[in-house]
């Protein structure tokens, strides 16, 4: 390895600690009480250091939401080979919740925090856009094949993606306390299902 491709190297590292270290602050201590000398305490290096990564805490954060939504995106990518619209859309169901579930502060600053959402610049957010067009093309890949009425793709995918995620939010916050805890996972499993049959059969 020549010297370019290992300083290269070592700076990737680098941004990765940082990265590291300002999520788990972030969710720890909430955005606004973290601070650049914060995340330079947590990895032991000045704040000087992080300057050079990254221009401030808005910077950290938008590379962190980046970061998770690009993670999620090359996970959804590999279901488009299924040609089954509607297979393809319950399998990015499954690939959402397997996500949030193998993820949890990840999928938490992406969606949960209410704090720093007004801090990214929504016009670069490619990323987050990218994420919510697969899920409006599979639904429209279902109106194409007749699975589905025609309806306006957006609202029909608002409602499919609030539902999945409304059950993932609360099994990742703990909020299913009324149910065993042996039986929180079929339960969240049972709900998927019969989401998915009402799906095909009624919309």
């Amino acid at each position: 390895m020549g010297i370019t491709e290992r300083k290269e190297r070592e700076r990737e590292e680098m941004r990765q600690l940082i990265l590291s270290a300002a999520q788990k602050l972030f969710l720890e201590n909430g955005y606004e009480k973290v601070s650049i000398r914060n995340i330079a305490d947590a990895i032991e290096y000045s704040p000087a250091t992080i300057y050079l990564y990254y221009k401030d805490k808005n910077e950290l954060l938008f590379a962190l939401h980046q970061f998770g939504f690009a993670k999620m995106v090359q996970e959804f990518s590999p279901l488009f080979s299924i040609t089954d619209p509607f297979e393809r859309l319950v399998e990015m169901g499954r690939s959402y919740i397997r996500f949030a579930v193998e993820n949890p502060e990840l999928f938490d600053l992406m969606f949960i925090m209410t704090a720093p959402i007004d801090k990214l610049d929504k016009e670069n957010w490619v990323e987050g856009d990218r994420s919510f067009g697969l899920l409006v093309q599979v639904v429209q890949d279902c109106m194409d094949a007749g699975v589905f009425q025609p309806r306006d793709t957006r609202v029909v995918a608002m409602m499919i993606w609030s539902a999945i995620h409304g059950y993932t939010a609360l099994y990742l916050r703990k909020r299913l306390g009324m149910f065993d805890e042996c039986d929180r996972q079929p339960i969240m499993d049972d709900a998927f299902n019969l989401l998915c049959e009402t799906l095909r059969k009624g919309l």
